[in-house]
């Protein structure tokens, strides 16, 4: 998926490439030993970590420099450890001394509504609504790390909010265009953290740079959409230059945000993301928001899931973009099962923007174009495609255009390499008035929107061949584009985003991944005031809300819901809220219909457990809990050694005493992956269900099994005596007779359910989805 601005969804490490670079510095974050007695010897924490540096670091005496320089950054809370510069040497150094865990490079990630909190039904009515019920999630703190926060927007105007939480131990950092007085009920703290960035960077205030702020202001846009998606206030008159009107809210308008600015021009860092979750688990949050990511690695590199460990055994619920390297698959990036790693669907919301073509035929598209020229488009113009040569013309960059061949006329941009709404640019540089933005194979039908430049429009990759087959064979070749406004409930939804990252997990596959799914495609939120809708430079239009598609659109949806689901039940263990969502998800669109990925029904490692549905989700009826101690357990089972889960838990185990103490062990998940190993036959997991509903319940088990898999439960009823009794049940996978050779299993992958059903009301269903792999059979 290209990028709305500069912003790719990618993942890299910085490495010093050659010998004769072994001097030069990077960032390193040095992860040491928990509870070292060696710490009790210094005065503070900074002294210790400054201890090491000095033992490491060669040459500083002669140097004249101060080593504490070179530190950026200690943490206290999210890991035991510092960040600081070294050369290549110093880190080997570092990585051999016995107090030393782990020394990683810094890694740079990327950031992965008037009308979805209708779409998710949060604005029933009456006592028994979600919004009701939960108070529309007041007390509750959503951090939300991102790219910063645009303070003056309608979206974070606090009246009528309640009084901070007394338990709120946060700041409102002062920083250029920034003040204390930016913060209010609604946003309650704002920090920024950059030296992992200025270190590995340019100034940002260099003339090859955009405008950049260094406080926790936002200058791209990305964080202030997405904190107001979780958290934001209502705003009555929302649209985005007249489409899509209505009212915007976040999905929790009563909860209070906190943001931690973590993202610059030029990525978000590890360090960075560090500290802001280290002071994070300080400042008291209760959701932490991360619309962060790129591809999947190991956990136990994996500063996120590292951090996010420390935020769990909190009480801090933390939610996390999947990725949008979709439709490829195993791209499922934040993968951790401590974790709610969230996809992205569609809404049942449509921005028509038809192409007619002069022999008749309509080609559908859509668009959020508003402004002038629209008479001009709607009259028929010619069309022209140049493809061809090495300027990347097809692509409609910036000065591949030649003036004499599309002047006055309607252009055909590819997708890709450039941003969709700069091609628009491009168009209007050369002389051309029109666009008819195309989607490749790559893209498919995929149908995200944008407020452009000009007169545009998007159509799939199915009608792109029509139409340019119509442009090759015909002479002057001519089109009108139509816009439709605004229309609801015509289309189905939700359906797959062809980007949201796929499953299985390859850093973690014995989870199934993503979680869920929520609404992350042409969602409408909050903007930055002195940005166009396109976030383009030479953009002049101003407004208060823009379109935005990405799993980091629906990253904060779940947020917003977490939160709900919190102020509702303050009690509940972030894994017992990530379950009342899971369980209760939807199989199903609006239309009662399968959920659609592409052109089939969607499976497990598009959607997980299904579509968000916080109207269940607050009624869950029964949930699968899970405390951190339990995920150490897990990492056991799945082979991590005894230093990959010192890096990752922070707590020195020996796996086979924890196992001989939890012999079967499985995790508590809600979903159940299983995977047969060549020579198995047959598996068992465990599962405890707590029941949260009615005293005096009865569940009924209801299986359907994976193709070529048996599936036994036992017992198949759960008699339930009182609220917050736990109750457990075994399941059987056992391959039919034949399947190990993959007769009656479809590929190696099989997928299905497993559903607790209330006897004394059916619509109350707790579902599990089966995810079943066979491995080298």
């Amino acid at each position: 998926m290209e990028p709305k601005t500069l912003f790719v969804f990618t993942i890299f490490l910085l490495f010093v490439s050659s010998s004769s670079e072994t001097l030069k510095k990077q960032t390193y974050v040095i992860q040491l030993h928990p509870n070292s007695q060696s710490a009790k010897a210094f005065p503070s924490k900074l002294d210790w970590h400054l201890s090491f540096l000095q033992e490491a670091v060669l040459g500083i005496e002669e140097e004249n420099e101060d080593p504490s320089t070179r530190i950026l950054y200690s943490y206290a809370s999210a890991i035991e450890g510092f960040s600081a510069q070294l050369t290549e040497s110093e880190a080997k150094t570092l990585k051999n001394l016995p107090e030393v865990v782990a020394v990683r490079p810094d890694h740079v990630l990327q950031v992965q509504t008037t009308y979805s909190y209708k779409f998710l039904g949060l604005n029933g009515p009456g006592p028994s609504s979600v919004w009701s019920k939960s108070r529309s999630g007041q007390g509750t703190i959503i951090g939300v790390l991102d790219t910063g926060v645009w303070p003056e927007s309608p979206s974070f105007d606090d009246t009528g909010m309640p009084s901070v939480p007394s338990k709120w131990k946060g700041v409102c950092q002062e920083g250029e265009s920034f003040t204390s007085s930016n913060c209010n009920k609604k946003l309650i703290g704002a920090r920024f953290f950059i030296r992992g960035h200025r270190v590995a960077n340019s100034p940002l205030d260099s003339p090859n740079m955009p405008r950049e702020y260094i406080s926790a202001r936002d200058s791209t846009g990305h964080g202030t959409h997405t904190a107001s998606t979780a958290g934001g206030s209502s705003v009555s008159t929302a649209s985005v230059l007249g489409n899509g009107a209505g009212v915007a809210r976040g999905m929790a308008p009563g909860a209070h945000v906190a943001v931690y600015k973590v993202c610059w021009f030029n990525g978000c860092y590890s360090s960075d993301i560090l500290a802001a979750i280290d002071v994070a688990i300080q400042d008291k949050v209760d959701v932490l928001s991360l619309s962060l990511g790129g591809f999947p690695i190991p956990l136990y590199d994996d500063t996120i899931a590292i951090g996010t460990f420390r935020a769990t055994e909190h009480g801090i619920s933390v939610v996390c973009a999947g990725g949008n390297n979709g439709p490829l698959a195993s791209s499922v990036a934040n993968t951790a099962p401590w974790v709610s790693t969230i996809g992205a669907g569609t809404l049942d919301r449509k921005f028509p923007g038809v192409v007619r073509l002069a022999n008749g035929k309509l080609l559908y598209g859509e668009s959020l174009y508003p402004g002038k020229g629209i008479n001009k488009a709607e009259r028929e113009l010619e069309i022209v495609y140049v493809a061809g040569g090495d300027k990347g013309s097809e692509f409609c960059l910036r000065g591949s255009l030649p003036r004499e061949s599309v002047q006055g006329k309607m252009v055909i941009c590819d997708r890709g390499v450039n941003g969709r709404s700069e091609k628009g640019q491009a168009v209007k540089e050369a002389g051309g008035v029109a666009m008819i933005l195309v989607n490749t194979e790559i893209n498919q039908e995929e149908d995200s929107v944008d407020v452009h430049l000009i007169p545009a429009t998007l159509i799939g990759y199915e009608e792109s061949v029509v139409l340019k087959g119509y442009v090759r064979d015909t002479v002057r070749a001519k089109a009108r584009l139509i816009f439709g406004g605004t229309v609801i409930g015509r289309s189905r939804g939700p359906e797959v985003a062809q980007f949201s990252a796929r499953g299985p997990s390859l850093a973690n596959p014995s989870v199934l991944k993503p979680d869920l799914i929520a609404p992350g495609v042409n969602i409408i939120a909050a903007w930055p005031q002195n940005l166009g809708p396109t976030g383009l430079p030479y953009d002049s239009r101003r407004v208060n809300f823009t379109v935005m598609s990405g799993t980091s659109m629906s990253c904060p949806h779940v947020s917003g819901i977490t939160a709900l689901i919190r102020s509702a039940y303050p009690s509940w263990s972030p894994a017992a809220i990530r379950s009342a969502m899971m369980t209760t998800a939807d199989l199903y669109d609006r239309r009662g219909k399968e959920i659609r990925d592409g052109d089939k029904p969607a499976g497990v490692f598009a959607i997980g457990a299904g579509h968000v549905n916080p109207v269940k989700a607050i009624n869950p009826g029964l949930v699968y809990n899970i405390q951190p101690v339990d995920y150490i357990a897990y990492l056991c089972t799945i082979g991590f050694t005894r230093s990959d889960i010192l890096a990752i838990t922070h707590r020195n185990v020996s796996c086979g005493a924890v196992l001989r103490k939890s012999p079967g062990f499985s995790l508590n998940y809600p979903s159940i992956s299983v995977i047969f190993r060549r020579g198995r036959t047959k598996e068992m997991i465990t599962r405890r269900v707590t029941n949260v509903g009615s005293p005096n319940s009865v569940y009924t088990v209801n299986v359907k099994a994976p193709m070529g898999i048996n599936v036994i439960v036992k017992p198949k009823r759960l008699v339930f005596s009182h609220v917050d009794q736990t109750l457990s049940y075994r399941v059987w996978f056992v391959l039919k007779k034949g399947s190990s050779r993959g007769e009656k299993v479809a590929g190696t992958f099989a997928d299905g359910q497993l559903t607790w059903v209330n006897s004394r009301d059916s619509m109350q269903r707790v579902r599990s989805p089966i995810s079943v792999t066979l491995k080298n059979h």
